[in-house]
């Protein structure tokens, strides 16, 4: 197997993009992954899309957006891991260029939200979720959430506190991202104070609803240097991992075992550990999931994710900074585009290129990105070539 790089990543400003159709978002940051990494063409392209045919009745991706680049008849596929689409979509890119099939591949992801109700928005989500054993009882994914969050407050006390300082960390992140949904500063108060959507979370607790694209192009390591001018950034892991989709299923609600898995293997892959990362970049899609993903990444002790927010270690300057980009909260979320939009942060924190926000000596960063209530799991581990 040959070695991974990312030699361009792309993005555009997230947000309720109601002037732009889903396949202009998707072209705007193809295109600018494409003019980063200095390459005229694509041997093949990956495109992660929850559901573009419940949120825009839009099916059949691959053809119609490497149509769209105007780089028909490669192969494009779409790839689906509900919010973890877009991770999984870059993952197969990985593993097309590693295995020899293809050279140069695009890894997209793209989601466009904003075009339905809130109504259809959470019917769209919900079948991430199990339909006959939770769905079917009226059961949403904030539900579901509230449940892990009682589970884990429940298991080791962890407060509605530490939850908020999740949301204001983030948001403080955030606000040093230019394309961020929501670069605004909130406060422990007005997180705890704001609208209850199921209890424990708030509404301040739930990432958006967003419209949003992100890319990378990815090539063989020792062909990097040779097509790109900026520096290479090597993939030293990809793992994926499942667990019961049905939180009733799991021995422990509030254990993220496809997380702890996929990390585990991960880990190996790259032969490092928590201590050995610079930063992460995690699936925040609730405040108590980043709490339970950094217990499963091994950042925090289990059970003791709770305080890590609260005390400065995950927050820029701190031991270990979780979502320097300002996250799924912040950044926004359109559940398809979310895993690669980590690794563009990621590369653009490994080439020093992050501004404001730059992680300070940054030479390692790990990405989780989860679909449903983490019954699949995507993790990568890059690094400075």
């Amino acid at each position: 197997m040959r070695e991974v790089a990312v030699i361009g990543v792309g993005m555009n400003r997230w947000g309720e993009l109601w002037e732009k159709s889903h396949r202009t978002i998707w072209t705007e940051a193809a295109l600018e992954a494409i003019a980063d990494a200095g390459v005229d063409r694509v041997d093949a392209m990956y495109v992660g899309c929850m559901s573009g045919g419940l949120f825009v009745g839009q099916e059949h991706l691959g053809a119609m957006l490497a149509d769209q680049l105007g780089m028909g008849p490669i192969p494009g596929t779409r790839v689906e891991s509900a919010c973890a689409s877009g991770g999984l979509a870059f993952r197969q890119a990985c593993l097309a260029v590693a295995s020899g099939a293809h050279d140069i591949v695009l890894a997209t992801g793209v989601e466009k939200m904003t075009d339905v109700d809130g109504g259809a928005a959470t019917y769209a989500l919900s079948t991430a979720a199990d339909q006959e054993y939770e769905c079917y009882h009226g059961i949403t994914f904030p539900g579901l959430y509230a449940m892990m969050a009682r589970d884990h407050m429940h298991r080791h006390g962890t407060t509605r506190q530490q939850l908020a300082a999740v949301a204001v960390k983030n948001h403080a992140h955030g606000v040093l991202n230019p394309l961020a949904q929501f670069p605004m500063k909130v406060t422990a108060e007005q997180v705890m104070e704001s609208v209850m959507v199921a209890d424990p979370l708030r509404i301040l607790d739930c990432s958006p609803i967003t419209d949003g694209a992100a890319a990378a192009v990815v090539v063989p390591l020792d062909m990097a240097r040779q097509l790109s001018k900026q520096p290479p950034v090597r993939v030293a892991a990809s793992a994926h991992a499942t667990d019961a989709l049905a939180l009733h299923d799991r021995a422990d609600l509030s254990w993220l075992a496809s997380t702890a898995k996929a990390a585990e293997l991960a880990y190996k892959q790259a032969g490092v550990g928590p201590k050995d990362l610079s930063f992460c970049e995690v699936h925040d899609c609730f405040t108590i999931a980043e709490i339970m993903v950094i217990e499963a990444l091994g950042l925090a002790e289990r059970g003791k994710g709770g305080a890590a927010a609260a005390s400065g270690l995950t927050a820029l300057g701190g031991k270990i900074p979780v979502n320097p980009s300002g996250g799924l909260k912040s950044k926004g979320h359109p559940v398809g585009a979310t895993g690669v939009a980590q690794i563009r942060e990621t590369v653009l924190q490994l080439r020093g290129a992050c501004g404001q926000r730059q992680v300070k000596n940054a030479s390692r960063g790990l990405t989780q990105n989860m679909g449903g209530t983490g019954a699949s799991t995507v993790v990568h581990i890059l690094e400075r070539a």
